[in-house]
């Protein structure tokens, strides 16, 4: 462990893994040119059930990317976060060999639901065949802290590990619970969320959701702040980060991509969006004080978009509370619209996002999305040239939390 003092909480690797593409600069590609790409369910199991349309991670080969050993032990959503984990190793310059500290690195991720297909298929052998055909990795592979545990074992960090069980907001949680990390000493930490929501099982348990959206249009499904908003259409997929003392990041000849600066988390209790308004403005004021940043510096806002009435209500009340005149005039984007929610890992996809999107100078649009009906500066149909220094990321679950992280740009030092 190094004896220098820590500094601010810096990103320096970013891995993506969603249906809009499984690295970054695909992803970003498609973000930029507002491609929505949501479609009909085409897992197989699920066709009689009323959730139609989803975003689907396409010819995404678990076993081309993972070991086998660890293939057999996990499921899909532990597959995409060591996958997405790997990625932003690499981008950070850190994923070659055994790490030289290894007690230095450690990893936190956030779950919603952990591993629905791979417990639904040994659930159906336990009712099918008996307890002698259940696996052992049972006991493991569903559990909201596989992926932590996965990713930690297959890179050899030894670091302090956790897992966020949580709605989504839980995402931006985990990024704030590494960047404490970070400032309290540990050298490293691979943080983020993904999600694998569309097995049979797991789609069932959503439908309880009132807030699901079971349009069968993918252009219609899911259009927050407009008058035809109903409700949000789940996603696969997620992000994971390299989050790492600056000053140590800077030393090795990273490149520091963003800063976290500030985050606040609140609960208001499940689907009282009117209440979440007060809840989310509150988070957005304690990430500013966190962030020493006044609300006219937030330059972009990464909108939670749940695409539920109340709840877009809500969400820009809150906005323009928090930021005062400003929030009406700074520009606000949702590019989730184009591939749907992740749950835990649609915020943490939202922050890789800002970060791309203050690197290239350009906010990102909001697929689908044209007629608003909320006084919010949404960013549509094409991306917006803009000098952005500072990102604003919102989210909220639907069991009551609210989220709010501040990024900064950081300044690229050669490798």
């Amino acid at each position: 462990m190094s004896t220098q003092r820590p500094g601010r909480a810096a990103i320096t690797g970013i891995g993506v893994i969603a249906p809009n593409g499984m690295r970054v600069d695909a992803y970003w590609k498609s973000v930029r040119e507002g491609l929505g790409v949501l479609d009909r369910i085409t897992r197989e199991g699920c066709e009689h059930l009323p959730l139609r349309v989803a975003g689907e991670v396409p010819a995404f080969d678990a076993s081309a990317l993972i070991e086998e050993t660890f293939l057999v032990q996990t499921d899909r959503f532990s597959h995409f976060g060591m996958a997405a984990a790997a990625l932003a190793l690499d981008d950070a310059g850190l994923g070659s060999g055994e790490p030289a500290e290894p007690y230095s690195i450690g990893v936190v991720t956030a779950a919603g639901s952990g591993g629905g297909e791979f417990g639904q298929r040994e659930l159906q052998k336990l009712w099918g065949q008996g307890s002698r055909y259940v696996g052992p990795y049972q006991s493991i592979a569903w559990f909201y802290a596989a992926s932590t545990g996965q990713i930690s074992i297959r890179s050899g960090f030894k670091g302090p590990c956790g897992v966020v069980a949580s709605d989504e907001a839980g995402g931006l949680d985990a990024i704030a619970h590494a960047a404490r990390a970070v400032r309290r000493g540990t050298g490293s930490m691979v943080v983020g969320a993904t999600e694998a929501p569309l097995a049979p099982y797991s789609m069932v348990c959503q439908l309880g959701y009132p807030e699901l959206s079971t349009v069968d249009d993918p252009e219609r499904a899911y259009r927050p702040f407009t008058a035809q908003a109903c409700g949000f259409v789940p996603a696969e997929g997620g992000a994971m980060l390299v989050v790492e003392d600056e000053t140590r990041a800077r030393d090795r000849g990273a490149t520091v991509r963003a800063t976290v600066a500030g985050h606040c988390a609140t609960f208001t209790g499940a689907s009282r969006w009117e209440r979440s308004a007060e809840g989310l403005a509150h988070a957005i004021r304690g990430a500013l004080d966190e962030a020493g940043c006044a609300p006219e510096e937030i330059d972009v806002v990464f909108a939670d978009a749940l695409g539920v009435p109340e709840a877009d209500r809500a969400e820009a009340l809150a906005i323009a509370d928090a930021l005062g005149a400003h929030g009406t005039r700074v520009p606000v984007t949702a590019p989730k619209t184009g591939i749907g929610r992740a749950y835990c890992g649609a915020p943490v996809l939202d922050v890789a996002t800002a970060v791309l999107a203050m690197e290239h100078g350009q906010v990102p649009p909001t697929p689908y999305v044209f007629d608003i009906c909320h006084d919010l500066e949404l960013v549509t149909s094409r991306a917006r040239p803009a000098e952005l220094r500072t990102a604003l990321v919102l989210s909220r679950g639907l069991m009551g939390s609210n989220a709010a992280l501040v990024v900064r740009r950081g300044c690229e030092s050669a490798r």
